[in-house]
């Protein structure tokens, strides 16, 4: 095991503890720049993808693992970047504004559904984001000479300084340097008083109350910044699937962003990419379980939804940690070998003394 001498206050709010994170993540980070020149374009696109639902996933990791406010309406800030990034590229703004506008467009879609759920939390926040969601998805489809309705509309190829960016390598390094911005920006907010005030929200209202946190003003951050970010991800998303409909955003979509942060681990950045890795496999895995299936199970209309919702149920029951979470299980077990204590990890429920008066 290592063990961090810490002699600055500072040290509590780095973002690598110790040289050997730094190794790491360097080597990390010139494995993904190096990527395009070992893999191919099928490759390539799934590692972009991954991209993509990485920053959505921060996103809503921010609201709700971080926050503790949960969202079942994701999609439609997911579709409100994607339209508005498309319609800013077809009246010829460049590039990063539109997904600047993209991002800035959804964040005021955040702060309308924020500000009317303020004092809902639990199933009743879930089905108010649901709701919105559904009223994005009538929107979407009925608003016809904006976003071409049902019929759809094709967005235009991405472009930078002139220089086409929708080859499979020039839009792999688009995603990576929007990823790691969104991941830079994530990390700094959550060092920040305000990150420290959604957290304290996250363990108990009450508590956070009690220290000057002014909990209105925290929940409507949390929902512009969270749909900020999907903003973001909605505007590669767009170039991603190349034509926009409102098939495209429904609430398997939000479903999904869901399953992602959850099975990838809550209250946790690094398990935002390894719910990203897992939602980007998953499909395919289950396009090639069909070939294996009998055919009566294999042509359920619901087989994907239904094996989301599974997979949700049985990793909140069993690991509520998620991936992230069981690796560093994982991790800690050889560390302490042979000294490893079976009860290290042993779930159970604790209260604030403020939290058992409810």
């Amino acid at each position: 095991m290592r063990f961090v001498l810490k002699t600055r206050y500072q040290q509590d709010i780095n973002l690598f503890l110790h040289n050997g994170q730094r190794f790491w993540y360097a080597l990390l980070a010139l494995s993904v720049l190096a990527a395009p020149w070992f893999l191919d374009r099928f490759f390539l696109g799934e590692l972009s993808l991954v991209f993509i639902y990485a920053i959505a996933g921060i996103g809503l990791m921010l609201l709700v693992g971080y926050t503790g406010l949960v969202s079942l309406g994701h999609a439609a800030f997911l579709a409100i970047g994607a339209y508005t990034h498309t319609w800013c590229l077809q009246r010829g703004v460049p590039l990063p504004l539109s997904i600047l506008f993209a991002g800035l467009l959804s964040a005021v879609a955040g702060i309308m559904i924020g500000r009317p759920t303020l004092r809902m939390t639990g199933i009743y926040l879930a089905i108010a984001t649901l709701a919105f969601a559904i009223v994005v998805e009538q929107l979407i489809a009925h608003w016809e000479s904006v976003t071409g309705g049902y019929r759809g509309i094709v967005v235009p190829k991405p472009e930078l300084f002139g220089y086409s960016l929708s080859g499979s390598w020039p839009f792999y390094y688009l995603c990576l340097a929007c990823v790691t911005g969104c991941l830079f920006l994530a990390l700094n907010l959550l060092r920040s008083p305000t990150g420290r005030a959604l957290a304290a929200i996250r363990d108990s209202e009450i508590s956070a109350q009690s220290m000057g946190i002014n909990l209105a003003n925290a929940k409507s951050t949390a929902f512009a910044i969270s749909a900020a970010f999907t903003g973001v991800a909605g505007a590669l998303f767009a170039h991603k699937l190349g034509y926009l409909s409102p098939d495209a955003f429904t609430l398997l979509t939000s479903i999904q962003l869901l399953l992602m942060v959850v099975v990838g681990g809550l209250g946790s950045l690094h398990g935002v990419f390894f719910g990203a890795i897992f939602i980007v496999l998953l499909p395919q895995l289950l396009a090639i379980s069909r070939d294996l299936l009998p055919a009566a199970v294999a042509q359920l209309p619901g087989l994907e939804p239904g094996v989301f919702g599974l997979i949700l149920v049985l990793v909140l029951i069993y690991e509520p940690l998620g991936m992230y979470g069981r690796w560093l299980k994982i991790r800690q077990y050889f560390s302490e070998f042979p000294l490893y204590r079976k009860s290290t990890h042993k779930r159970q429920k604790s209260y604030l003394r403020t939290e058992r008066v409810r």
